[in-house]
């Protein structure tokens, strides 16, 4: 009830409280944001919140605008920089006075739009279904064989070798469902990428006593990126990653490194069989969702391989 209360007390007086301190500092939410919080997903935190909350409809209409650009996955640049100019207008600041305040809240501006066009791109991907007869998905896939059993040779298209690698049976399409083309490039970006890490989990899940399905769980972990980025508990990972548009790129590497992390944590918990993955999956999500509260949470992808 007191936490109702509270909020209910915020909103109403918010506006007061911006009315005062752009009185008696001279400087507007955005430039109190830009100038006073830490450069990373603090101060970009702090920007987006103040424009999803401003009452300018000049703001909202440039925030509506480059939301569209982001769901058509065309943002650029030079649009950033348009927005700045718009708010720097309508906010009326003085940029001779505030020399480095556009620079600064561009680069907000670049990771929080940047962040939106990243989550449309991955969508895109998740919902392309793999398909047999797509010459690029058959070619990633054979790819995922070759960086992971770079020894053994693919005997067929449709055969059970597959299970080596952790598919559930002949065929690795039907595994694919859930998380579509994404589910697949993930596993092709680890295992190309970080080849010796990618072979050292998949060696890790063969063991006989604490094994599990490298590929399957794999796509699993690819579900739970997605579902972070999408619910934007990863913000705080993604604004402190980079300063320009982020690419799929970024999201292969949180993906890589999620996967590393849950073969540890798998390893740690010596489940007794494979049905207590959900136990240990649910543990795992719960303290991922943890530390992307750290406003500092950087994921790196600095793999330890320890013996198997």
């Amino acid at each position: 009830m007191f936490g109702l209360i509270w909020t209910t007390l915020y909103w109403w007086l918010r506006p007061l409280v911006k009315w005062v301190l752009r009185r008696t500092t001279g400087l507007c939410e955005l430039q109190r944001v830009c100038y006073g919080e830490q450069k990373g997903a603090t101060r970009t935190c702090g920007v987006e919140f103040s424009l999803q909350h401003s009452r300018s409809p000049e703001i909202q209409k440039c925030v509506k605008y480059i939301d569209g650009k982001c769901q058509e996955r065309s943002l650029s640049q030079e649009l950033i920089y348009y927005v700045v100019f718009a708010i720097v207008k309508i906010k009326g600041i003085n940029t001779k006075a505030h020399k480095g305040f556009s620079d600064v809240l561009g680069e907000c501006l670049t990771q929080i739009w940047g962040y939106r066009q990243l989550v449309a791109e991955v969508e895109a991907r998740r919902k392309e279904p793999y398909d047999a007869v797509n010459p690029q998905h058959e070619q990633k896939l054979k790819a995922l064989w070759d960086h992971m059993m770079p020894d053994t040779h693919l005997e067929a298209r449709v055969t059970k070798q597959w299970q080596m690698i952790g598919f559930q049976g002949d065929d690795p399409q039907t595994d694919f469902r859930g998380m579509g083309v994404l589910g697949l490039e993930n596993l092709l970006f680890f295992a190309e990428q970080h080849n010796s890490a990618a072979r050292h989990v998949l060696a890790r899940s063969l063991h006989p006593k604490w094994g599990y399905s490298f590929a399957i769980v794999g796509i699993n972990i690819t579900h739970l990126a997605y579902s972070l980025l999408l619910a934007g508990d990863a913000k705080t990972h993604f604004y402190n990653a980079s300063k320009r548009f982020l690419e799929v790129r970024a999201f292969h590497q949180f993906y890589c490194h999620l996967f590393f992390a849950f073969d540890e944590m798998w390893r740690q918990e010596r489940p007794r069989d494979i049905m207590e993955f959900s136990r240990v999956r649910d543990k795992f999500e719960a303290q991922v969702k943890q530390k992307l509260k750290n406003p500092m949470a950087f994921f790196k992808c600095h793999f330890v391989l320890e013996n198997v």
